[in-house]
């Protein structure tokens, strides 16, 4: 069987599609990808030795209506070469991840009477899933909220499938993450991080807090910055020595998996792929969703994760206030409030979500 996976814009779409990518090859399907020429697909996808073909997509400007006839003629495009490049692989199946590039490479898939397949992340549906639903053989979603715009006949095509989190997280183990990290066994790890951009105002409020933190002799702290803080936060944290011992300063960290292996809890951003590794490795967590991203779909997704037991919330605008410190005490200090988050996240069997998908999609190419 031969499988045609399509996403671009964000690792948020294609983290997922590679965890799928390894279920599907370990099953004996054939795998090939179909992104943008320019996206962070094209460098993921290649390292994860999948064959890649690139496609030109582009949304529209609202605020700018003349790049919508742009948008639609590359798009149209693309379906054309996406239409001949698919009929010569002889793919079985696509199945699409979101971003503008899946609406031509799902548009040729139907011409050609492909079946397609979409898995939305978020809370939130994007606009290329929305399109693609309408005509998908299944609609694989993360949480039931996101069909909420979806009518029939794709509303009874949906199937809750979980968000795929590739091997690399799931089989990360505390020791490695703790040796790689040098943190002692028998410490307390808090993992803070913001995301591949990083994130200023959870910057700064974990910074307010390093002598706090530091206080308990046995507190360590792995505090990925993100490449564009890391300067501000190291001058603003201005760590000596021996404070460097636990307080594991990063700009970016290329072994994310085995720090939350190590970790004993976490704040994060609310981004789909960074909760469900988070819900995969069952880490307690602190969520600080991003206030910006696309209807607000981060607080959503934060919402449900913490509605189900899994985590604490604390709104962008209010982490420089009390309550933040309170909660990440909480974490830190509370090993019932620990446990019973890890048992909440273990219940959404985040981990098998490759596997289930891969079921939706075989059993859809046949």
């Amino acid at each position: 069987m031969l499988v045609v996976l399509s996403g671009g814009g964000t690792a948020g779409h294609i983290n997922p599609a590679l965890a799928l990518a390894e279920v599907l090859k370990e099953r004996g399907c054939d795998v090939r990808f179909a992104g943008t020429p320019q996206g962070v697909e094209g460098r993921l996808v290649r390292e994860a030795g999948i064959p890649f073909q690139a496609f030109e997509a582009a949304g529209f400007n609202r605020n700018h209506p003349l790049t919508l006839p742009k948008g639609v003629a590359k798009i149209q495009k693309s379906t054309g070469a996406a239409k001949k490049w698919l009929a010569e692989i002889g793919a079985d199946i696509v199945v699409c991840f979101g971003g503008y590039v899946c609406i031509p490479v799902g548009r040729a898939a139907e011409k050609l009477g492909i079946p397609v397949v979409i898995h939305e992340q978020n809370s939130v549906m994007g606009m290329a899933n929305k399109y693609l639903a309408k005509k998908a053989r299944a609609v694989c979603l993360t949480y039931e909220h996101a069909a909420a715009p979806l009518k029939e006949p794709a509303r009874s095509r949906v199937v809750l499938t979980g968000n795929p989190v590739r091997r690399s997280v799931l089989s990360a183990t505390r020791a490695e993450g703790r040796e790689r990290l040098g943190v002692p066994e028998d410490a307390r790890l808090l993992l803070v991080t913001g995301g591949s951009l990083g994130a200023r105002h959870l910057n700064q409020a974990v910074c307010a807090m390093k002598g706090d933190l530091l206080s308990a002799p046995d507190v360590h702290v792995v505090h990925v910055t993100g490449p564009k803080e890391y300067d501000a936060v190291r001058d603003a944290l201005a760590l000596t020595p021996e404070e460097e011992k636990r307080w594991h300063l990063f700009g970016y960290l290329d072994f994310m998996g085995a720090a939350m292996a190590a970790a004993d809890a976490i704040v994060s951003r609310a981004g789909a792929s960074s909760l469900a590794e988070v819900s995969a490795r069952a880490l307690p967590a602190l969520l600080v969703p991003f206030p910006f991203a696309t209807e607000d779909h981060q607080t959503t997704n934060a919402r449900a994760y913490v509605e189900a037991g899994c985590a604490y919330l604390v709104a962008d605008d209010k982490v420089e206030g009390p309550e933040f410190a309170q909660l990440v005490h909480s974490l830190l200090d509370d090993a019932d409030v620990r446990a019973r988050m890890s048992a909440a996240a273990r219940a959404q069997k985040t981990e098998d979500a490759a596997a289930r998908l891969a079921d939706v999609v075989m059993e859809a190419a046949r």
